[in-house]
């Protein structure tokens, strides 16, 4: 006959085993921490204190995942794909990638610029993004390619003209060719302020009036970079991107769902 005690000490035993796999299920299960790396122009980029208002939308960007993902902003005002790896700002980036890191890659503003020296023909800018995806990948490293953000251009019509219509296309094309997840931004921030129209979507953008801002005496209208709520509706678009697009860096978000 089997004692009361025995019994007792089984079911103990399996009620502290089950505990134990419980245990090791939810640490196995746990997301590793990962970095999402933000490389860019001033679109994307963290401003300094004088040039507030201007934000770039990789500023809100970083706030809306949870504790296992860190945002690493390195995208810089005025940079192309080619001043970029000319100026030494990629190679760090390179360097410190790891498995499952993400690459946010959105360059064009500059690039397509043909007065500027950053400009970067049409060839050369579709080699540094080639070149970025694979020192990602080698790195097992997960690259997304964007199109660059549009600019705010209205026709006489009243409908925002496309901006960036050769350099956007060149990343649709290269994220297609290497099996790359691509955000176009240039595409859904044009439907986003078409929707505004030509006076409203000046509420998004660096408008300001003289004496309104400290840090802008004569006032300022600028058409390329984003106050706060515009840069908030670029990072919200390029979130919603990410969850529609099902990337596993969805799970990690922390904003409720739109719908």
């Amino acid at each position: 006959m089997i004692g009361k005690n025995s019994i007792v000490k089984t079911n103990t035993f399996r009620l502290l085993t089950l505990i134990s796999v419980l245990f090791l299920a939810a640490f196995a299960l746990k997301p590793k921490h990962i970095t999402i790396y933000l490389v860019g122009d001033s679109t994307m980029s963290i401003k300094e204190r004088k040039a507030y208002p201007e934000t770039g939308w990789g500023m809100p960007f970083a706030n809306f995942f949870d504790t296992t993902v860190t945002v690493d902003n390195r995208a810089k005002n005025g940079r192309s794909t080619k001043t970029f790896v000319s100026e030494g700002l990629w190679q760090p980036v390179s360097n410190s990638l790891k498995q499952g890191d993400y690459v946010f890659i959105q360059f064009g503003h500059n690039d397509e610029v043909k007065t500027k020296a950053s400009y970067t023909p049409e060839d050369d800018y579709k080699a540094y993004l080639v070149r970025f995806i694979t020192e990602a990948k080698n790195k097992n490293a997960i690259p997304i390619l964007l199109t660059p953000v549009t600019r705010r251009y209205f026709d006489s019509t009243g409908h925002i003209k496309e901006t960036h219509e050769v350099y956007s296309k060149i990343v649709r094309s290269v994220a297609a060719d290497y099996h790359v997840a691509l955000i176009d931004l240039d595409e859904l921030s044009r439907t986003f302020f078409d929707k505004y129209g030509p006076e409203t979507s000046q509420l998004f953008f660096n408008h300001l009036q003289p004496g309104e801002n400290p840090n802008y005496p004569d006032g300022k209208n600028d058409d390329t970079h984003f106050n706060e709520l515009g840069a908030r509706k670029m990072a919200e678009i390029v979130l919603k991107s990410i969850r529609d697009q099902n990337l596993e860096l969805a799970n990690r978000i922390v904003i409720p769902q739109k719908k």
